[in-house]
C-alpha cells in the first residue's frame, strides 16, 4: 500500500490519521462513508466536510479515481467489459456479469501477470505492477456508478495472481466487506489462485469466510507443468495439501477451476484423475471451456466432449458445473481487451518522429 493513498486505508487507520491531525473521529467516518458508500469521485464532492480540510486532504493524499477508457457491451447477455486507465497510465480490465441472482464483477488484481499460464492472454507481456487496494475497489465502484446497479458478488479472477499481491488483497477484502462500506459479504467474494502454496496456508489463517478457487487445469503434474509454469515451483501434491489445510481451517469448500483445452486435458482419463483429487476435499469443479486466444495455440473442445467430461465427473459423485460463457461477442477472454488496446497503442506513430 502507498503511504498516502487514502482510499486504501481501513476505517481504523483513517480515524488515526484524522485524530493525529487534530480532527474528530466522526470526520474520518464521514470521509470513509463518502469514499466507500457514496462512491465520491474526489474530496470536492464531500459537501459536509469543511473546504479547508478538503483542500488539506487533497494536498496530502492520493485519491484513486479510475478513468473508464472503453466499455464493450454484449448484445447476447448484457455482459459489460470495462477498460480502466490508472493514474500512472497503465490499463486494466474488469467484467460485469448479470445473473438472475444478482450482478457479479470480475476484477483484476495486477497490471499484467507473471504466472505465464499458456492459455491466458493476461500473461502476455508479463507483470507491470501490483494494484493498490483502492485500485481494486474502484473497479467495482466505477461499475456501480456507471450502471446505477448494485454489485452483490465479486470474483478476483481477472488479470493477475491475487496471492502474488497478498497484502493489498487482504486490505481490499476487509474494506469491501466492511459494514461502513459497500458491505459485500465475504461469502460472496471469491479469490482465484494458480496455487502459491505458502500464501494459501497464510490465507487459511486470516479468519476470512471468502471462497477460494484453485486454478487446477490438469490432474497430473506433467500436464499441469505444460499448462502452468508455476507448477514447476509448487508440485500438485504440495498444492493439494495446502488446499486441504485451507478446508480444515476455514470449513469453506474450495472450487477447482478447470479450463478444458481441446485434445490436451479433456480425455476420460483426465476426468477420472480429476475426480480422485476433488473427492477428498469435497470440492466443487467449475469446468471452463477455454476461450481461444489469438497468440496461443489452444482451442476449445466441441460441445459433445465438454458434456461427456461433465458426465464422467458426475459418475464419480463430483459436484460439477460448466461455466456459462459470457460476452463471447466481445473481447471475452481474460486479458484480451487490455492486450488489444496495448497493441493498438504500440502501433500508433510516435510523436516527434520522422514524417513522410
Amino acid at each position: 500500500m502507498e503511504d498516502r493513498d487514502i482510499k486504501s486505508l481501513t476505517r481504523e487507520e483513517l480515524r488515526k490519521e484524522l485524530l493525529d491531525r487534530g480532527e474528530k473521529a466522526f470526520r474520518a467516518d464521514q470521509i470513509y462513508g463518502w469514499m466507500h458508500q457514496r462512491l465520491a469521485g474526489g474530496f470536492e464532492e464531500m459537501t459536509n466536510i469543511s473546504k479547508s480540510l478538503r483542500e488539506a486532504l487533497g494536498s496530502e493524499y492520493d485519491y484513486t479515481n479510475l478513468e473508464i477508457v472503453e466499455v464493450q457491451r454484449s448484445k447476447l447477455d448484457g455482459t459489460c467489459k470495462y477498460l480502466f486507465r490508472l493514474a500512472d497510465g497503465n490499463v486494466i480490465e474488469s467484467v460485469l456479469m448479470r445473473y438472475h441472482h444478482g450482478n457479479s464483477v470480475c476484477i483484476s488484481s495486477q497490471a499484467g501477470c507473471r504466472m505465464g499460464c499458456r492459455f491466458c492472454a493476461s500473461t502476455i507481456g508479463g507483470l507491470v505492477r501490483n494494484l493498490k487496494a483502492s485500485e481494486m475497489l474502484d473497479q467495482i465502484y466505477q461499475i456501480q456508478k456507471d450502471t446505477g446497479e448494485r454489485v452483490s458478488n465479486v470474483v478476483v479472477m481477472g488479470t493477475g495472481e491475487p496471492l502474488d499481491n497478498y497484502e493489498n488483497l487482504l486490505r481490499f477484502i476487509r474494506i469491501l466487506s466492511d459494514e461502513h462500506g459497500l458491505h459485500i459479504s465475504q461469502r460472496n467474494i471469491t479469490v482465484s489462485t494458480c496455487g502459491i502454496v505458502p500464501r494459501i496456508r497464510e490465507l487459511a489463517d486470516e479468519d476470512l469466510s471468502i471462497t477460494l478457487a484453485l486454478s487446477l487445469h490438469a490432474a497430473e503434474q506433467e500436464k499441469r507443468e505444460e499448462l502452468m509454469p508455476i507448477a514447476r515451483k509448487y508440485s500438485l501434491p504440495e498444492v493439494l495439501d495446502a488446499c486441504a489445510y485451507y478446508f480444515e481451517k476455514t470449513g469453506r469448500r474450495l472450487t477447482f477451476e478447470y479450463s478444458l483445452v481441446g485434445r490436451v486435458n479433456d480425455h476420460p482419463e483426465d476426468a477420472e484423475r480429476l475426480a480422485a483429487l476433488a473427492r477428498p476435499l469435497h470440492s466443487h469443479i467449475n469446468l471452463i471451456p477455454v476461450n481461444p486466444v489469438t497468440e496461443r495455440k489452444y482451442v476449445q473442445p466441441d460441445k459433445k466432449v465438454i458434456g461427456n467430461f461433465k458426465k464422467e465427473l458426475e459418475k464419480y459423485g463430483i459436484n460439477v458445473t460448466i461455466r456459462r460463457e459470457m460476452g463471447r461477442d466481445i473481447d471475452g477472454a481474460c486479458g484480451q481487451l487490455r492486450r488489444r488496446y496495448l497493441d493498438e497503442e504500440h502501433a500508433k506513430p510516435k510523436k516527434g518522429g520522422d514524417e513522410c
